[in-house]
């Protein structure tokens, strides 16, 4: 099955490469720094991290538009969100839009 070009232009638009790309720019325009995060012996753990400015720090976990953490990410949110963790899952430009405003 053929894509259309209007396919490919609207997934490349809710990718979480497009989204993600998004995040970092956002971050950088408020003086912050978005960071990827990776610990090879700790699956399920967010995969970007948002240092601001006046020393907030927030954590971020991007998919694709439509997409939901896995069973096990769900769980490693909700243990930082315990621990006092601020913690975002964002599948859009509009939900950065918003965590920025938030922030």
């Amino acid at each position: 099955m053929k894509k259309s070009i209007a396919n490919i232009v609207n997934h490349a638009e809710v990718s979480e490469k497009a989204i993600e790309r998004y995040l970092f720019d956002s971050v950088k325009m408020a003086g912050g720094v978005c960071l990827k995060y990776s610990n090879p012996n700790m699956a399920g753990y967010p995969d970007r991290v948002a240092i601001m400015p006046n020393g907030v720090t927030v954590w971020v976990e991007l998919k694709s538009q439509g997409k939901k953490p896995s069973k096990l990410q769900v769980i490693r949110i909700e243990s930082m969100r315990q621990l006092g963790h601020k913690v975002y899952v964002i599948d859009s430009k509009q939900g950065v839009d918003l965590m920025m405003s938030e922030l």
